[in-house]
């Protein structure tokens, strides 16, 4: 969630145990604490129009309503809109250029609240104008913070970053802690918003810093609520649950109600990752409660869409279905796509399992929709969010070249002066703290060069990366997915009958098997060339693995006449990443049976080492002569060959099973022969107990 200064912009913000009186109390309290602000507003205003002489042109009254429209914000909307609408009158009618920010800054968050992006926009900009052309930083920070959030809102992830930056630096040079708070929190959730959570907690550790020097304990309570709901979106439960807890306590302390709706509703998604439905309809509920004194569209999507699959998890499918739509058509009154993306999923959960395939099918189309227009605005904002990220740092550099530039200017002119008296004692002194300077200018060059051509080469590798994926999109995937296109057209329009497009079910299900297995392998390869894929070490059952994948492909073997033969030892336990020893197996069947022709023979057996497992899998097929060995495993050969029965494959599976083998610091290799089979060995560490459990604070330290 977005945080902001005062309540300009609105982050949607669980308890504590307790039960539901408690709740009501907190809730009648803060309404209680809001009324009353609202009312010594109210006596304010009042006792400022009884004084002799009053103007409605008074920039005391002027900042009162838009104090006053603050306190509306969440409470009557439309109230906000006239008191601002009133101020920025007033404002505009004696050229009070504060007052005019402020009132601009209240219409925004109208705009913002309804979903109308770009009023909001053009409202946040005029305000961010005025602050810039009044030199008032305190206003220009918090326009800045305003509408890089309503980009952010919007989708508009690199617009948002780029204001973010400049605020953070402007914050900076102020030692504006609590704005520098904020913004680092905001570009945290940009990050988190693209699951980059590793990006976002190293943002958040900063936030964390910063709120300790400010020793404000809600600050602080709103940083954990947001990184609460990021480790939930991890997986880390148990930290989740732990930041969560933590905020919730203070935000009852001080019954801060709209954080403390949006620390319920973390809670609920905690439980509702764990599966325990129950527990999170029980959070989900307390939030609904606090929902219910807001106005808070934004906070109330996920909420509802939450509760419909816990719903759906207890089998109330009619509850689940009435809540997601409930959240969709807010969504769909305030232009969230990803909101629209996330109802659109569960309904179509809800409906097939309610047997309406009609509905579910329409909500299919319409999440499959939303995902393909995501997943392409989300590619381009995450390469426009590194563009303007690398601009900001070079604008910043550039402009320290600058000023380095005008105090060497300075130190030059001083130095003349001292020269005309010192005479050649100082220019000796000089000239030789001028080949010094030189000296380290030249360096920083050659640094900066050696670094412009490493980012090159990178550059080269990952568009020959992108090049590869095009090209096995274009040629592996397109073929089997337009031949179906083709034939489902057929059908349609009745040129074929349906006994002879059932006939076509078998070869269906062959190319769909196909184009799941080269996207696995299509998305892993991916990964590890981006460095995306991370290995994470831990206790596996090797015969597990491998008695998976014999399932797995089983009836692929049974097509052929093939025994798969499983010779693992019982106890083959070891110390890797399951996903992808898991992926290494299946490929390394997959190729056997490929390979192997009819009434063949496939055999996976282990042996074991001082320190190792060394797996391996036979096969009685073809074979390969000592050429296409050498070339077997090169990342860039791209070998690909058809199957014992045309079986297609997309040349990436070996080089792949190569790196996730290596990431686990084992080895591959094959031995073969003409005719007569190969077989396939890799090596993996063996799990020993006291060396390979890590220490509690090691698994601390890691998530932290």
């Amino acid at each position: 969630m977005y945080r902001c200064q005062a309540l300009f912009i609105h982050l949607p913000k669980p308890v504590r145990f307790g039960c539901a009186l408690l709740l009501l109390l907190l809730s009648n309290a803060s309404l209680q604490a809001q009324k009353s602000n609202k009312d010594s507003l109210h006596i304010e205003i009042d006792k400022l129009r009884k004084t002799p002489g009053f103007s409605v042109k008074d920039t005391t009254y002027i900042d009162l309503l838009n104090e006053l429209g603050k306190t509306q914000r969440f409470f009557s909307s439309d109230s906000l809109m006239t008191l601002s609408k009133l101020a920025l009158k007033y404002s505009q009618s004696i050229d009070y250029k504060k007052g005019e920010s402020h009132a601009l800054m209240g219409m925004g968050g109208y705009y913002s609240d309804k979903g109308e992006h770009e009023r909001a926009i053009d409202h946040y900009s005029k305000a961010l104008d005025i602050g810039l052309s009044i030199n008032n930083p305190e206003l220009t920070l918090s326009a800045k913070n305003n509408l890089a959030g309503e980009f952010s809102y919007k989708g508009d992830y690199a617009k948002a970053l780029t204001h973010y930056l400049e605020g953070i630096d402007m914050a900076k040079a102020l030692n504006a802690d609590l704005m520098l708070s904020i913004m680092n929190e905001n570009v945290a959730n940009l990050y988190s918003a693209q699951k980059d959570y590793e990006q976002a907690l190293i943002f958040y550790k900063k936030v964390k810093k910063i709120n300790e020097n400010i020793g404000d304990e809600v600050i602080s309570a709103e940083s954990m609520s947001n990184i609460a709901s990021i480790y939930a979106d991890m997986g880390e439960l148990d930290y989740a649950m732990f930041n969560v807890n933590n905020s919730i306590a203070i935000f009852e302390k001080h019954r801060v109600m709209d954080w403390l709706a949006y620390a319920y509703e973390t809670k609920g998604k905690t439980y509702l990752k764990d599966n325990k439905y129950k527990w999170a309809l029980y959070w989900y509920n307390q939030s609904e409660m606090l929902h219910k004194k807001l106005q808070d569209d934004r906070g109330k999507i996920d909420l509802y869409n939450g509760m419909a699959e816990a719903h759906f998890g207890l089998e109330h499918y009619n509850l689940a279905e009435k809540y997601a739509l409930e959240a969709l058509e807010i969504s769909n009154r305030i232009h969230f796509k990803e909101g629209q993306q996330k109802c659109a999923a569960t309904l179509y959960k809800v409906n097939k399992n309610k047997k309406d395939f009609a509905s579910a099918l329409k909500y299919h189309e319409i999440y499959q929709s939303l995902t393909d227009t995501l997943t392409r605005a989300e590619n381009r904002t995450s390469l426009n969010m590194f563009k303007n990220k690398l601009e900001h740092d070079r604008q910043k550099m550039a402009l320290i070249q600058e000023n380095e530039k005008q105090l060497a200017a300075q130190r030059n002119y001083v130095y003349a002066a001292l020269a005309i008296l010192l005479v050649f004692v100082i220019i000796t002194l000089l000239m030789k703290r001028s080949e010094k300077i030189q000296k380290k200018l030249n360096k920083k060059l050659q640094e900066k060069t050696e670094d412009l051509e490493k980012r090159e080469v990178e550059l080269r590798e990952i568009n020959s990366t992108k090049d590869r994926l095009f090209s096995i999109i274009g040629h592996d995937l397109r073929g089997p997915i337009g031949a179906f296109q083709s034939l489902l057209k057929m059908f349609k329009e009745g040129e074929i009958g349906q006994n002879e497009f059932m006939e076509f079910i078998p070869k269906f299900r062959h190319d769909i098997d196909h184009i799941s297995f080269t996207l696995n392998n299509l998305l892993s390869w991916g990964q590890t060339q981006m460095n995306g894929a991370v290995t994470k070490p831990s206790v596996v059952a090797l015969e597990s693995i491998v008695e998976d994948n014999i399932n797995l492909l089983s009836e692929t073997a049974e097509n052929k006449g093939i025994r798969l033969i499983n010779h693992l030892n019982p106890d083959t336990m070891a110390w890797s990443d399951e996903n992808q020893i898991d992926i290494v197996v299946r490929n390394l069947i997959s190729n056997a049976l490929k390979f192997t022709p009819q009434n063949g023979m496939v055999t996976i057996s282990s042996l074991e080492k001082n320190d190792h497992w060394q797996i391996s899998i036979r096969d009685t097929g073809i074979g390969m002569d000592q050429e296409t060995i050498n070339k077997l495993f090169a990342q860039n050969a791209n070998i690909t060959t058809y199957g014992t029965n045309n079986e297609k494959g997309t040349g990436l599976g070996l080089p792949l099973c190569k790196e996730m083998v290596e990431k686990n610091n084992g080895r591959i290799w094959v031995n073969s022969l003409r005719r007569k089979g190969s077989t396939f060995h890799f090596t993996v560490p063996k799990y020993k107990k006291n060396r390979n459990k890590p220490m509690k604070s090691d698994r601390l330290n890691q998530v932290a």
